[in-house]
């Protein structure tokens, strides 16, 4: 079991600490609700340093980012993100994941912890024209400081313009006395924020100075717990629950980062499953029945059939109902259609809707 850089702060704030991808990570430290509603209403901190983070250089970086990936990263400046997704020959995702485009000729991809050798190999088959990939992984801490509270507890630790840096950019400059973090704006909490990336030797200190900057904001520490509960709020995938190896993008409704100007894996067959429709979607849907949908609960029909599985599900804390996403048959997927969630032995009504759930 891998531990991040601050793992000994974490036990000492009282964290839950369980394994996740590998590594032991706070899952949560005064409770989920509680941790959910600061990110939403102030500005809270997750560590996620157990993400992965390749560099790819050189002049044919792009082409090998452009074969591997769903997403056009061809218009990407410098300084821009782009969320993408890396297609296997099955028609499912190898792993979704971000890009940065640091220099001309530089970028940085942000990968799931759990799928950091899985990806490493992936990308490293099909670079046949030696692109020069270092994994950094190990090397690089991250903080997501996330909430409508963010910009205004933080600016003062730095001389760039939190402001600026809006959704899917990122700036490269001084934060909490380092030079040189990247200082990103890719949220996974849909309550604004940023993330800073840096070097292991230098995470302890901009922990310590975000929190004394935080103090007036009454900043606190967040487990993934209740990252979980903010990102299923806002309709976002989680690799291993809502796409996998099996999963299209297209089935996923991932279309908008499957772009079909260019040449890339498998992307003959993405292209006809777009053209042609497919037969299962993943939809958004919410309890009409009290209850609370869960991971794995089959979804049913008026008559009791299975017609699919919950992937992901909870009691969303902003949104006071029962929520979840899974995967049914297109002719139940249109907002506003009736199914049915197992719990036990019982039927409970739920209804299609359209994402996010938090609005």
């Amino acid at each position: 079991m891998k531990t991040i850089q601050l793992n000994d702060i974490h036990e000492q704030l009282g964290a839950k600490i369980v394994p996740f991808a590998g590594f032991a990570m706070p899952v949560q430290y005064e409770g989920v609700n509680a941790e959910h509603a600061t990110v939403r209403e102030g500005v809270g901190v997750f560590d996620v340093s157990h993400m992965g983070e390749f560099l790819l250089n050189g002049e044919h970086a792009l082409e090998l980012i452009q074969r591997v990936t769903s997403n056009d990263a061809s218009k990407l400046n410098i300084g821009d993100a782009q969320y993408s997704c890396l297609p296997n020959q099955q028609g499912g995702i190898v792993d979704d994941l971000i890009v940065y485009r640091i220099k001309e000729d530089s970028y940085l991809l942000v990968v799931n912890a759990s799928n950091i050798e899985k990806d490493w190999n992936w990308i490293a088959t099909q670079n046949s024209m030696n692109v020069p990939m270092r994994n950094i992984s190990d090397e690089y801490s991250l903080l997501a400081i996330q909430g409508p509270k963010a910009i205004a507890a933080m600016q003062s630790l730095t001389s760039v313009d939190l402001s600026a840096i809006k959704f899917y950019t990122f700036k490269i400059g001084d934060f909490a006395g380092i030079e040189h973090v990247i200082i990103s704006a890719t949220g996974y909490t849909g309550s604004g924020g940023f993330e800073i990336y840096c070097k292991n030797s230098e995470v302890e200190q901009i922990w310590n100075k975000v929190f004394e900057a935080g103090a007036d904001f009454d900043i606190k520490p967040i487990g993934l717990a209740a990252r979980d509960t903010l990102r299923l709020e806002m309709g976002y995938c989680l690799y291993g629950n809502d796409i996998n190896d099996t999963t299209s993008p297209i089935e996923a409704g991932l279309g908008w980062i499957t772009k079909f100007s260019k040449s890339f894996t498998n992307s003959d067959n993405l292209l006809l499953q777009k053209e042609n429709g497919v037969s299962k979607k993943l939809v958004g849907f919410e309890l009409l029945d009290k209850g609370v949908p869960r991971k794995d609960y089959e979804i049913a029909d008026a008559d009791d059939n299975v017609i699919g599985i919950v992937t992901s599900g909870t009691m969303g804390p902003s949104v006071k109902k029962g929520i979840g996403m899974g995967y049914v048959p297109t002719k139940y997927a249109s907002p506003g259609s009736e199914i049915y969630i197992k719990v036990r032995k019982r039927l409970l009504r739920a209804q299609v809707v359209k994402l996010p759930f938090y609005k």
